[in-house]
């Protein structure tokens, strides 16, 4: 805990974001170092003016111990970019958050999430939809992603609930708070069947400048975002964009060309989004189904013995790899690959084929890709 405060202290101070916080780690080899370095060497590390002020000034404000009492508090729990437990689909971001606070709980089965956005003032159609497509996800093993906002958001998270699936809500506010203030109920729920999730310290406020960083987050906890109902200015369609960026599939709901709320999603099919009817459109998409699903989650929940096993795990797939290709990627010598190859099949973990290649496996001789 002692390294981990030094997280939560960078999080409070005003222009140290995720890139900037991530050069100060490179450049003093730690946060703890960097939190206590002398201001000439800050200003080396790259710091301006205005960033080292509100740095020093936290360094004598802030007690790092009465923040983590703070999350406890609140009662709540936080992962930081070095846990085992931060989300790796999000780890996968260059602007990933340095910190997440959660209530709840993280689950393997959350690296097959899908996101549903939309607008705040949604119809009987757009409610419709989003429990029609909702339902389906969840039954085949895949965790729902929204922003607990009103309307499209909150019917998302309904869905899932009401289907007995897992469901992430991603907060514009501290982690203490909950907003709109009608979904406390909705929110309590939500702890139960997944979390709650804010990169913000707990205190902070629903602020209008929050939401376009929490939209980033719910995008980059998605393999892809199902925008349903979003008029031509729209946080939605943000996150939309937030979502190619970062390389997630988007979706698209078609709507009523006459209807203000549907016409930036129909703006999104014409720009070249996938266009949703039914779930099959989504899971074939995004090549899921409940069996591939649950057995990519088994797979991951076999612990690597040792880092060759991480290695080389990470970079299996349902494409084969020739071993020496295996070698090369994971830059470890052929008898310790094979080696490992060897114990990781016996152990469910990989497929053997013909001419010395290797898929990712489980027993039955199903092979899936990791996303």
């Amino acid at each position: 805990m002692n390294a981990r405060k030094y997280w939560l202290g960078f999080n409070v101070i005003k222009g140290i974001g995720p890139v900037r916080l991530r050069a100060l780690r490179q450049h003093f080899g730690s946060l703890e170092a960097a939190w206590n370095a002398p201001e000439a060497d800050l200003l080396t590390a790259g710091l301006n003016r205005s960033v080292l002020q509100n740095m020093l000034q936290a360094r004598h404000s802030v007690n790092l111990d009465r923040l983590v009492t703070q999350v406890e508090q609140a009662g709540a729990e936080f992962v930081t970019l070095d846990d085992s437990g931060y989300p790796p689909l999000l780890a996968e971001l260059p602007d990933a958050p340095p910190v997440l606070y959660y209530k709840g709980t993280f689950a393997d089965a959350d690296q097959w999430a899908v996101a549903f956005v939309g607008t705040r003032r949604a119809s009987t159609y757009g409610r419709d939809m989003t429990y029609d497509l909702v339902m389906p996800l969840v039954q085949a093993g895949i965790t729902i992603v929204s922003g607990l906002a009103r309307g499209i958001d909150a019917a998302a998270h309904q869905a899932a609930l009401e289907a007995g699936g897992r469901t992430l809500a991603v907060l514009g506010c501290g982690i203490d708070q909950v907003y709109p203030p009608e979904h406390r109920q909705l929110a309590a729920a939500i702890v139960e069947q997944g979390a709650l999730i804010s990169e913000f310290p707990p205190g902070t406020p629903p602020d209008g400048r929050n939401f376009p960083v929490r939209n980033r987050t719910i995008s980059g906890l998605s393999l892809g975002v199902v925008v349903v109902e979003a008029p031509q200015s729209s946080g939605a369609l943000l996150t939309a964009d937030l979502a190619a960026e970062q390389g997630r599939d988007v979706f698209a709901v078609p709507g009523n060309v006459t209807a203000k709320t549907s016409q930036g999603v129909n703006r999104l099919i014409q720009a070249g989004a996938k266009l949703v009817i039914d779930a099959n459109d989504i899971l074939d998409e995004l090549n899921l189904t409940r069996s591939t699903v649950e057995t990519r989650t088994q797979v991951r929940r076999i612990a690597p013995a040792d880092a060759a096993e991480a290695a080389l795990l990470a970079l299996l797939t349902d494409e084969p790899l020739h071993i020496d290709e295996l070698c090369q990627q994971a830059d470890l010598p052929i008898t310790q690959v094979s080696s490992a190859l060897a114990l990781m099949e016996l152990k469910g973990m990989v497929r053997r084929l013909e001419g010395m290649h290797y898929t990712l496996a489980r027993s039955g001789g199903n092979s899936y890709r990791l996303d």
